[in-house]
């Protein structure tokens, strides 16, 4: 199950049913579950734990120090959940503090070259396509859909079912279920998304609803997310207010208007 080209520290804990490709390299501080994979190239480092199933395709590095000009070779942490999949060269980087950690959840498939910065947190059945980029502090949630070549700047967060369209980027969060264009931009609900997620119909409609409230109504995102707040009342369209509510970057604005600027939303 080991090749034996594969560096393994003696320290390094391994479940007996894991297999290493060969020239991979694992560090000391790392620990592997059960039915894991570790392909030709790749580099296992940092305080990093794996759960089970996961499968790290050639050239991965994880684990690897945080690209942060404050950090001072902290012994950082790194945790990964069961049934991920990493592609070629795709990237995911420890913490930049003891007191935190990167997370990566269950069931998500990181894309060739895809990179995930440090203290990112992604939720469950996330896609990161090829070439995608999520700086660091980065929040997505489960399954959101992150398309090829897309940049996500630092704290910013992805709503669960959000889609970032191709080589889109953003600076501002982007509430769930709705679809990233250009910079900052969205252009309406990620409809697809929501069928194969099983909402039902009236779901559905109620998020129509509340998108043209929220973005498509001229009004600011305040006093369109107050008059809002007692209107709609299904558990997915609570779950959009909440986001927006929340949210301390600003949030990205439909593409098709230009509604008066909120003083209250950072650029």
């Amino acid at each position: 199950m080991i090749h034996p080209t594969a560096i393994i520290h003696p320290k390094a804990k391994l479940d007996a049913t894991v297999s290493v490709g060969p020239y991979a390299v694992i560090d000391e501080g790392v620990e592997i579950g059960p039915q894991c994979i570790i392909g030709p190239h790749v580099y296992l480092t940092g305080l990093t734990t794996i759960g089970s199933h996961n499968h790290f395709f050639a050239g991965c590095v994880i684990g690897e120090a945080p690209q942060d000009l404050k950090y001072s070779l902290e012994p950082t942490r790194l945790r990964i959940g069961d049934h991920n999949v990493f592609r070629e060269h795709a990237t995911v980087h420890r913490s930049n503090k003891t007191g935190e950690e990167t997370i990566i959840g269950s069931h998500n498939f990181l894309m060739a070259n895809s990179h995930v910065a440090h203290n990112c947190h992604l939720g469950d059945l996330v896609i990161l396509a090829n070439g995608a980029l999520l700086a660091g502090h980065v929040v997505v949630d489960d399954r959101a859909f992150i398309s090829g070549n897309c940049v996500v700047h630092q704290f910013v967060r992805v709503g669960t079912l959000a889609l970032m369209q191709g080589g889109s980027a953003i600076s501002k969060d982007l509430p769930p279920y709705t679809v990233a264009r250009g910079d900052n931009g969205i252009c309406g609900l990620n409809t697809i998304g929501l069928r194969r997620a099983g909402l039902l119909p009236a779901e559905r409609l109620e998020l129509k609803q509340l998108y043209r409230a929220l973005f498509r109504n001229g009004l600011n995102l305040r006093a369109a997310l107050a008059a809002a707040q007692s209107n709609f009342s299904s558990a997915p369209a609570r779950v959009m207010l909440e986001f927006v509510a929340s949210a301390k970057r600003g949030v990205c604005s439909d593409v098709g208007t230009a509604p008066e600027a909120d003083p209250h939303e950072a650029d």
